[in-house]
């Protein structure tokens, strides 16, 4: 059932080096400008890990009641 083939990797260095792709990506530096605000980011996961314990252990709880 399962598969006979093997996957095949491939090297990024050598063709990085031939395409000269190296200098493209250069190019695409942020500004010194740039400075994003994640501040909203860990309030949603202090957010999203408070609601998950307490739906954990209203689950818990729920589970002893109904034995």
């Amino acid at each position: 059932m399962s598969k006979k083939r093997k996957r095949q990797t491939r090297t990024g260095s050598s063709s990085n080096k031939s395409t000269g792709s190296s200098s493209s990506v250069e190019s695409r530096k942020l500004p010194d400008n740039f400075n994003p605000d994640y501040s909203y980011v860990a309030q949603d996961l202090r957010r999203i890990g408070t609601l998950a314990g307490i739906f954990i252990s209203i689950l818990v709880i729920l589970a002893l009641f109904m034995r």
